[in-house]
């Protein structure tokens, strides 16, 4: 198991926007975390990734305790995400900004890079063949010299996550890959998704779009902090809570 959540709770005042929330992920698997509007996703994913504490529970990652530590000690261990809103260098060109990320955690000294050593140039020789590697693993390859700001939303979106693949994570947790996309988005994005998992990386995603679970191998429902429902993809499709709390009692088949 890679991921263990347990009991995990937050309370903003007297709301709890999670609570007792139970919820594992194994290596190598896609699950999804859906729900409503407003039913606690990103929350989850802020208490995982240390940029809020929760009130009470507990967050294992690869059998170490991370509950409540900072996000770039939670991010060095290998746990990496994307946000809402993207936050891109919009400026810079696609290449520039997935090599910027690897700048984040520097492997060169100081002296090293101010004196343009071997060692740096080695270093600086990889990571833009590794950003390189990254760009044609999400499909934005054939796009490295655009600017950020000119691409469209979806390709916007995938340049999130290849920054988030940059630090070299075993845990991808992506928050709404599929948010504002238009259909042929919605498939390219989610052709990159499935061509990530298939390099081995463990991915959990937060979505309200419904299309994202044909990707997943197990789907977790929450709704008002609460778990709601857990199974297969069609199990939860057909789950009548799921139906009620989610399609206003529309059957989904």
């Amino acid at each position: 198991m890679l991921l263990e959540i347990d009991g995990l709770t937050k309370h903003f005042g007297g709301l709890a926007a999670v609570s007792r929330l139970d919820m594992q992920v194994n290596k190598g698997e896609i699950v999804g975390l859906i729900g409503p509007n407003g039913a606690g996703k990103t929350t989850v994913f802020n208490l995982v990734t240390g940029f809020l504490q929760p009130t009470r529970g507990k967050v294992v990652f690869d059998g170490k305790n991370i509950t409540g530590k900072k996000p770039h000690v939670i991010a060095e261990l290998g746990i990496g995400r994307t946000f809402q809103l993207n936050p891109l260098f919009a400026d810079f060109t696609v290449l520039k900004n997935v090599v910027a990320s690897f700048h984040l955690r520097p492997k060169s000294s100081l002296l090293a890079t101010y004196f343009n050593t071997a060692t740096y140039r080695r270093n600086e020789a990889y990571i833009l063949e590794q950003s390189r590697e990254i760009l044609q693993l999400v499909g934005l390859d054939t796009v490295s010299d655009e600017l950020a700001k000119n691409l469209p939303h979806g390709y916007q979106k995938m340049l999130g996550m290849a920054r988030a693949l940059a630090i070299k994570p075993r845990l991808l947790l992506l928050d709404e890959p599929l948010a504002g996309m238009n259909p042929d988005e919605i498939d390219f994005s989610m052709a990159a998704i499935k061509k990530t998992r298939q390099q081995g990386m463990t991915i959990v995603l937060v979505e309200h779009n419904m299309q994202i679970m044909d990707l997943c191998d197990r789907v977790v429902v929450i709704n008002f902090g609460h778990k709601i429902a857990e199974g297969l993809p069609g199990e939860v499709r057909r789950n009548e809570e799921v139906i009620r709390a989610y399609f206003g009692g529309e059957y989904v088949a």
